[in-house]
């Protein structure tokens, strides 16, 4: 929020394609998710320290880099 990108909301309720489909229709234009590949937790260790990017208007969805994240998201956004 600092760099006056955007909004935050934690969407924490379990069924990630419910919490699309509510930033979808308010118009969220990124979704940034967490999950356990982030965190190592997962199946694919190569995952961790990134994020999943969903892009609302194609419904691309990205891997990117946490360190990076920033940089992504304001290129995105401009």
């Amino acid at each position: 929020q600092k760099l006056g990108l955007a909004r935050i909301l934690l969407e924490d309720s379990g069924n990630i394609g419910k919490a699309y489909r509510r930033h979808d229709e308010v118009g969220t234009p990124y979704c940034v998710t967490v999950d356990f590949d982030t965190v190592g937790k997962g199946d694919d260790a190569t995952l961790t320290g990134t994020v999943t990017v969903r892009d609302r208007d194609t419904l691309a969805q990205e891997r990117v880099k946490i360190s990076e994240l920033t940089a992504y998201l304001q290129a995105k956004l401009k």
